[in-house]
């Protein structure tokens, strides 16, 4: 991939210091995972004053990992430094998803800079990845064979994985994942129910949120948005509607009288609704 335009780019992350959570992605972005193999890097690092010397700690680390890529790193607890010059912000919630919190508890609590609204997007893609490897495991093929998951509404048990578009590379050939997967009644109930409570299922078993799987599918997403999706492929995230961005709404995806019934009652959660977890 050829190197980008903008020598050193500058991307901020917010809450470094939750190693769990903030290590991975910055690490992933930091070796070239999402702006590409031959982009340098300035990492941005906001968190609040207590956390200085934690966050003293992190810039140890990405410093002893010698990522070529990684020209500097700027540590702050002011947002006017933070945001200054940055191409590119992971904006992530000051505390971990419990169990019995809805998202809308964490959103609420949650400001942001004056930016124009096209430049948010909201994640959809670890809710996306999910999907895509359920259907892997079901018929059998690496996740890297499956794809254009859609997912409707809002990170949450409100949403509506829908595989009605999905493709699967199998025997060599692309095919519609429907007629891959071979059952009508699994994609309806066990593979929709398991997508909308993965995150549950993850908080009861390891008493925390996700966050491996939540790292990869920020720096997907970021990937995807900031350099652009392969040609034919298309995946999900939240957008501001009626605003113009970078992103592309896909246009001619019919969508069938039984998945009409099933969206609908879904788009409320675009709003917030129960979360299911990260």
């Amino acid at each position: 991939m050829p190197a980008l335009s903008i020598r050193n780019l500058s991307v901020l992350c917010n809450g470094s210091c939750r190693p769990d959570r903030l290590l991975p992605p910055l690490y992933m972005v930091a070796k070239g995972d999402v702006f590409g193999p031959n982009q340098s890097l300035i990492l941005h690092l906001l968190d609040i004053p207590p956390m200085m010397g934690v966050l003293e700690g992190v810039v140890m680390e990405l410093a002893d990992c010698a990522l070529p890529l990684l020209h500097s790193v700027v540590p702050t607890d002011d947002p006017a430094v933070a945001f200054k010059d940055v191409s590119a912000a992971f904006l992530v919630g000051a505390m971990p998803r419990r169990e019995g919190m809805e998202r809308k508890d964490l959103l609420a609590a949650n400001v942001r800079p004056v930016y124009p609204e096209g430049n948010f997007t909201a994640m959809t893609r670890l809710d996306q990845n999910r999907a895509q490897s359920q259907i892997a495991a079901k018929v059998g093929v690496p996740v890297a064979n499956v794809s254009n998951v859609i997912i409707w509404g809002n990170h949450s048990s409100t949403q509506f994985p829908d595989a009605s578009h999905a493709v699967v590379t199998a025997g060599g050939k692309e095919q519609k994942a429907p007629a891959v997967v071979n059952d009508d009644a699994w994609l309806r109930t066990y593979f929709v129910e398991t997508v909308q409570k993965r995150g549950a299922a993850v908080i009861a078993a390891r008493k925390m949120s996700s966050a491996m799987s939540a790292a990869k599918a920020a720096c997907d997403h970021m990937r995807d948005w900031f350099l652009g999706t392969a040609p034919g492929k298309f995946v999900s995230m939240g957008v501001v509607t009626g605003r113009a961005g970078k992103w592309e709404i896909v246009q001619g995806l019919p969508v069938d009288a039984l998945r009409q019934g099933e969206v609908g009652p879904h788009r409320q959660g675009a709003g917030g609704g129960e979360g299911g977890g990260e």
